[in-house]
């Protein structure tokens, strides 16, 4: 009988270096461990060597940068995608593509199962095992930290350490950071630790250190920085000038926007399964990216379209945040929105200062904007008469009157 094969999303960190071994012992199994490149830049550093020290049979560390940006990021951005009004979904729009890059790996090895080190508490477990049902059905789904047996025999911090010592697990045993991170591309988001207390400023001088990604709005510089992005269907291709690959443009929106203090979230949000978490994040620049996507769209898109588009970003939010991300209502709602990207065209120029993102100019050769209609002195194109609101207005105060004549009579 052939040995079990399991492929596991592995970090590198304590509680996966202890599940790849936990893994092999209780299956007597071959453990491939994945890591996804999706921009966690140093985290990277030594990661093959330790996962085989600590008993994978191979390890799989694969650049994913832009095909996250591509085909992840840029499609969530043309949605106009903001859970619950603040949060650009750095850490949900991630977990589809390492599942699906796992998936791959799974079938290409002949593995029998995909396992992750998301814990039964949180919103990734419901993201990485949506993504594998939706795509590889027939792949079992471990999720240790769901077993009893497992969270029986490592109920702390502590009980992980002695054993990555007892099986020369080569995890350096440092002192627990007071909050707990996760880093991409798009995003940093901070929680767990001190910042459960809502209470507790995060902004604080003492919390300086946490940030990486920017510095905070205080010391960002003292003049503001002008930078043009240049958008064709709905997609950033062009940064003052320079034509660049969406990992490029990502990547360089970055640091501006970490230059000038620019996407940093404190919020209280809803998880999908049921409680309140505290996540702070820096996105600096997905910010300037969502402010830009947006000004854009207000010189080139339909009203209606707009509206209709906005009436479900709420909707598409949610199928991210929740991990409905390879559902057919995703789809059917990403191909109206790729529909209604088609006009979005031209250049948008901002003043970034000092945590602000700040409009400073927009122009676009398929512009819906006509400054000889909207103008407020004569109109030279004769193309709007001003006496046709009359007709317009008694139409839509009809159902009015009639409302208010109703009440009155009640009375």
């Amino acid at each position: 009988m052939a040995k079990k094969k399991i492929v596991l999303a592995y970090s590198g960190g304590l509680d996966t270096s202890v599940i790849l071994a936990w893994l092999k012992e209780k299956y007597d199994a071959e453990i491939i461990a994945f890591t996804a490149d999706i921009g966690q830049k140093e985290e990277l550093e030594g990661l093959e060597e330790k996962a085989l020290a600590t008993g994978a049979s191979k390890v799989y560390i694969d650049d994913l940068r832009e095909e996250f940006a591509r085909d992840f990021i840029f499609p969530m951005f043309q949605a106009g995608a903001l859970y619950e009004g603040q949060y650009l979904l750095g850490t949900s729009i991630a977990r589809p593509l390492i599942t699906k890059r796992m998936v791959e790996i799974a079938r290409q090895e002949g593995a029998d199962a995909i396992a992750h080190g998301a814990t039964g508490k949180g919103n990734d477990q419901v993201r990485f095992e949506l993504a594998a049902a939706a795509l590889a059905p027939e792949l079992e789904v471990i999720a240790p930290w769901r077993m009893d047996e497992f969270r029986e025999r490592f109920p702390g911090r502590a009980e992980m350490i002695a054993y990555a010592e007892e099986h020369g697990i080569p995890v350096v045993a440092t002192a627990e950071k007071p909050y707990s991170m996760d880093r991409n591309l798009l995003h940093i988001s901070y929680e767990s630790g001190v910042l459960e207390d809502p209470w507790f400023d995060a902004s604080s001088e003492e919390m300086k250190d946490m940030y990486l990604l920017s510095v905070s709005p205080e010391d960002a510089p003292d003049e503001p920085e002008y930078v043009e992005l240049e958008f064709e269907q709905g997609n950033c291709i062009a940064i003052n000038g320079e034509r660049l690959s969406p990992l490029g443009v990502m990547e360089k929106l970055n640091e501006l926007g970490g230059k000038h203090g620019i996407g940093r979230v404190d919020m209280v949000e809803n998880r999908f399964v049921g409680m309140k978490s505290r996540g702070v994040y820096e996105t600096p620049g997905g910010t300037i990216l969502f402010v830009a996507h947006r000004k854009m769209e207000s010189l080139t898109m339909d009203r209606e379209v707009m509206h209709l588009r906005d009436s479900l970003i709420p909707r598409y939010s949610e199928l991210v945040y929740n991990g409905f991300w390879f559902a057919p209502e995703r789809y059917a709602l990403q191909a109206l929105v790729t529909e209604s990207q088609k006009n979005v065209t031209g250049t948008v120029r901002l003043k970034l200062y000092k945590g602000n993102v700040i409009s400073a100019g927009v122009k676009s050769p398929v512009s819906l904007y006509n400054p000889d209609i909207a103008t407020m002195e004569a109109d030279p194109a004769q193309a709007y008469n001003q006496n046709d609101a009359t007709g317009f207005i008694r139409l839509h105060a009809l159902r009015l009157k009639i409302a208010s004549g109703v009440e009155q009579q009640k009375k």
